[in-house]
């Protein structure tokens, strides 16, 4: 799969990334470096082993779902810049 600049350029509009002419052409070849090793993972003969969720047999401690503070919501909007019927006031975002 190959990168070019429009498609860096556009990755980089999506994400809200300021980026000069030099910076996109210099991330065109690591992008695709990248993209180049995914595919040579992609080339891995997986059949029959199974899937990890980490490394190495760990037992993940749990402790009790209890409240142990809460009722405090005055206080957590008290530091809002903004709140609106007892919640967080956010500005809309729409493009």
């Amino acid at each position: 799969m190959s990168v070019d600049i429009e498609q860096v350029r556009h990755i980089a509009k999506l994400a809200r990334i300021a980026m000069s002419d030099a910076e996109v052409a210099a991330l065109v070849p690591e992008l695709i470096a990248i993209i180049g090793w995914v595919e040579q993972l992609a080339e891995v003969n997986t059949e029959g082993v199974e899937p990890l969720t980490a490394v190495i047999d760990q037992k993940l401690r749990l402790r009790d779902d209890a409240v142990t503070d809460g009722d405090i919501r005055d206080a957590v909007l008290a530091n809002a810049p903004g709140a609106e019927h007892g919640f967080f006031a956010v500005p809309k975002v729409i493009e």
